[in-house]
């Protein structure tokens, strides 16, 4: 995305109406259409497989009274905690999200309840099936909802961001050429980076195993970071 002006009406859309001192005891400049500048918008994005998998699990029991309905997702509770740490993860790996006792309202009047439980699950991107079958198996009837991400996306960050700014000094130095003036000092710069996830998508409601007892088949969204540099220079 390449966006160039060199008046004053479209720098203040891209980049704002700015006025500053580059350091203490320099005169204050500002942007005004008697100003010769140039300005430049550059949008790079960066894409990284994801070394985290956040999976949301949990279940609901079948409608019954208050008591039936505790008891049950006590049971179905401790069995797929306990199935979580059979396949391997950590007890700091495994949060509570959400618990609650709700009546059914699927029934009008109706008395029963039901309990309902989730937890969000840290793995890593190649177990992430594994973890699921194993919850999915021990009564984990609303599961399957999956954040992909990565431990730094601070380092993302400043990957595109730096290809942001390369990118917004090239397109000045090639506008500035074609316009036949020279390009001066840099005079104001902004930037935004905004984090693009990909979750997978829905719930997995319920699963069987296909033949071979295999887990069900998940690929890995992708994790990208997109940055956008606004920069003003001036015109020599």
């Amino acid at each position: 995305m390449r966006l160039y002006s060199a008046t004053f009406v479209i720098l203040a859309s891209l980049c704002g109406t700015v006025a500053f001192a580059q350091s203490a005891g320099q005169v204050e400049l500002k942007i005004e259409p008697s100003n010769r500048t140039l300005s430049v918008s550059a949008e790079e994005q960066v894409t990284a497989d994801p070394d985290t998998a956040i999976l949301h699990v949990g279940f609901e029991t079948a409608p019954s009274d208050a008591q039936g309905a505790y008891a049950e997702g006590t049971r179905t509770s401790n069995a797929i905690v306990a199935a979580l740490k059979q396949a391997g993860l950590q007890e700091s790996a495994i949060h509570g999200e959400s618990q609650r006792l709700d009546r059914d309202y699927t029934v009008p009047k109706s008395h029963k309840f039901k309990l309902v439980q989730q937890w969000t699950v840290t793995t890593d991107p190649a177990h992430v099936a594994l973890v699921l079958d194993a919850a999915v198996t021990a009564g984990a009837t609303v599961s399957g909802e999956i954040e992909w991400t990565i431990k730094d996306p601070a380092a993302l960050d400043a990957q595109a961001l730096e290809k942001a700014a390369a990118r917004a000094r090239g397109d000045a130095a090639v506008l500035a050429k074609g316009m036949g003036v020279r390009l001066g000092a840099l005079v104001y710069v902004s930037r935004s980076s905004v984090p693009q996830m990909m979750p997978m998508q829905g719930r997995v409601m319920a699963m069987a195993k296909v033949q071979n007892d295999q887990p069900l088949a998940i690929e890995p969204g992708k994790v990208t970071r997109t940055a956008t540099v606004c920069a003003v220079y001036a015109i020599e």
